[in-house]
């Protein structure tokens, strides 16, 4: 049935059905017995039902027929055999308690660093010839803590750190010192190894 004849159907049923009676004594033009009535309504039930709402199986079936099964899926081109998952968004940590009650004492301050200087034969002509200073550090400490400790607590510029550990297991390193300062002064003023 097309749209438009649907709709003339519609309207012509829309018009009489109030003037239905189920009495056939009654002066109303239309007289239809009962049988009659329910015939006319599920027609007009049948008409004015939606389109497209079917058994669900069905369409999906249609669908499928119509689109048959050999549907082709266009696949990207890769021109190289490594691939990377994309990156994914890292938060920084906001903890929402103290993993520890107290926080722990800075393991290595410029106290531990330093355990002391050197006066060996060695390090006195290190001092005198290279402009340089020995002392013992931790075993732990790198060369970047250790310029930074020299410098808290003997205020002294170095050009560079040496380091070595010695056969009995310490560290020894060697603070070489900047070209304006004197190795000896230091050794006698600040260290009192002189």
């Amino acid at each position: 049935m097309t749209d438009q004849l649907r709709f003339y159907v519609i309207v012509f049923f829309a018009s009489i059905l109030p003037t239905f009676r189920l009495d056939p004594s009654s002066d109303s033009p239309l007289r239809l017995s009962p049988s009659e009535f329910i015939l006319y309504r599920i027609m007009l039930q049948q008409i004015l039902r939606p389109k497209g709402k079917g058994n669900k199986k069905a369409q999906d079936a249609a669908k499928a027929a119509l689109k048959g099964s050999n549907s082709h899926k266009k696949v990207k081109a890769r021109f190289s055999t490594s691939f990377h998952r994309p990156k994914t968004l890292i938060t920084s940590r906001a903890p929402k308690y103290p993993r520890r009650s107290i926080p722990h004492q800075p393991r290595l301050d410029e106290h531990k660093i330093i355990v002391h200087p050197l006066n060996t034969e060695s390090a006195m002509k290190k001092m005198e010839e290279n402009n340089t200073l020995v002392f013992i550090v931790d075993i732990k400490s790198n060369k970047a803590q250790i310029k930074l400790a020299l410098k808290k607590l003997y205020d002294i510029d170095c050009v560079k750190i040496n380091t070595l550990i010695r056969p009995d297991g310490t560290k020894k390193a060697y603070a070489r010192l900047t070209p304006d300062v004197d190795a000896l002064d230091i050794a006698a003023n600040k260290l009192s190894l002189v």
